[in-house]
């Protein structure tokens, strides 16, 4: 425990460093106050923050982000009101300070940022809705914040950009499933991730890092570390996994849980970590140590910005006449999702133990129109209109 604050302690404290030194936008003050139908606070800054909003429910709440911002608010708190219940905050990577604003009632957010010379206010107002469309706005799930100048004309804000993890499961030694016809998963997995790194290569907004692009294997640790380390938004793991139940077939994408949704959750999830048998012992003795407190600042936002990619990907698949199984929105304990700082889901395409599966599993055109519904889904998660490319070819 002591040495995990200790960490703590160093990572705030380089990051004050490197505030002063690089001249970072820092939190200096705030101040809130209700307003007719709505509720807005005032956060001042030294500098200028680039900050992204999201929506989330479950229970409702907002939540921004700033970045490459640190906090020199000792108190930073919230009374609770007729529309706020509270705020949380923490710093919840080396670059990234998070607020948490808890709604007591349903509020469509606005975020907006005016700078005055070497300072600048960023505004966030909610206005009372009702639930349905409250809900309709979380579908938004990321926006960067619009900037009004003051009296001095701020910078041009450089083009924002955003990267996207695509794994390609298995691969080497570890071939996973194997269809009734010979088809390997490994290679299934790799087609698919190239295919998906092609589709989004169209959008110069998205930063594609693969974890393998050839028949190499990767252990299920380092895949979400490869993430971690290019400070991934979203984190995808192909699979077409075999299946003891022949007759079942289509997409279904999974997400990070302590408890399987379900028995197939299990199955599935009790599969696809048995890939770490091949692990060398020394990529165990040289895994890093998580520390609990960092892990707690970020592991429930993280997990629930997983869940809205994960039901607006099943939305896009279904959108695009992907088929989909029952409940195709499932979730279990996937070693390769526990990145505690980056939204990640598993995808599996479909099921090489059912023989239609392995035949659309092998087919180009499929193939394209599989990652055409994935691309779109992964550009209306980051908050970016989908390039024309991006949707499905008929």
């Amino acid at each position: 425990m002591l040495a995990a604050l200790a960490a703590v302690a160093l990572l705030l404290a380089g990051v004050l460093s490197r505030a002063e030194a690089a001249g970072d936008p820092v939190l200096t003050g705030f101040e809130t106050r209700l307003v007719p139908n709505g509720f807005e606070a005032d956060f001042r800054f030294a500098g200028t923050p680039r900050s992204r909003m999201m929506v989330l429910t479950g229970p409702n709440r907002v939540a921004i982000d700033f970045y490459d911002t640190v906090s020199a608010v000792k108190d930073l708190r919230i009374d609770a009101n007729r529309m706020v219940a509270g705020l949380r905050q923490g710093l919840i990577s080396n670059d990234r300070f998070r607020l948490v604003i808890e709604l007591a009632r349903p509020g469509i957010p606005e975020l907006v940022t005016k700078t005055d010379g070497d300072k600048s206010t960023t505004t966030l107002r909610i206005v009372e809705t009702d639930a349905r469309t409250f809900r309709t706005s979380a579908l938004s799930i990321g926006s960067e914040t619009p900037v009004e100048t003051g009296s001095i004309a701020a910078p041009a804000a450089e083009p924002k950009s955003y990267t996207v993890v695509i794994d390609a499961g298995h691969g080497g030694i570890d071939t996973g499933a194997i269809g009734k016809h010979g088809t390997q998963e490994k290679e299934v997995n790799l087609k698919f991730a190239l295919a998906l790194r092609d589709r989004l290569a169209a959008d110069p907004r998205i930063h594609v890092v693969l974890t393998r692009d050839d028949d190499t294997y990767i252990p299920l640790g380092e895949r979400s570390a490869i993430a971690q380390r290019a400070k991934a938004n979203l984190f995808v793991s192909m699979h077409s996994d075999s299946i003891r139940y022949a007759a079942l077939r289509g997409a279904t994408v999974y997400t990070l849980s302590e408890k399987a949704s379900d028995s197939l959750a299990r199955e599935i999830a009790d599969s696809e970590n048995s890939a770490d048998r091949f692990v060398d012992p020394q990529w165990r003795e040289g895994a890093p140590e998580v520390f609990d407190i960092l892990v707690e600042l970020t592991r429930r936002e993280t997990g629930d910005l997983s869940e809205h990619f994960a039901a607006g990907l099943v939305q896009e698949l279904g959108r695009h006449d992907i088929r989909l199984i029952g409940n195709p929105k499932r979730s279990a304990g996937f070693r390769v999702l526990t990145a505690p700082d980056v939204p990640s889901v598993l995808l599996e395409l479909g099921y090489l133990s059912n023989v239609d599966d392995e035949q659309l599993l092998l087919d180009e055109s499929w193939r394209r129109d599989s990652a055409a519904a994935i691309a779109s889904a992964i550009s209306r998660f980051l908050g970016v209109e989908p390039v024309a490319s991006a949707e499905p070819e008929k």
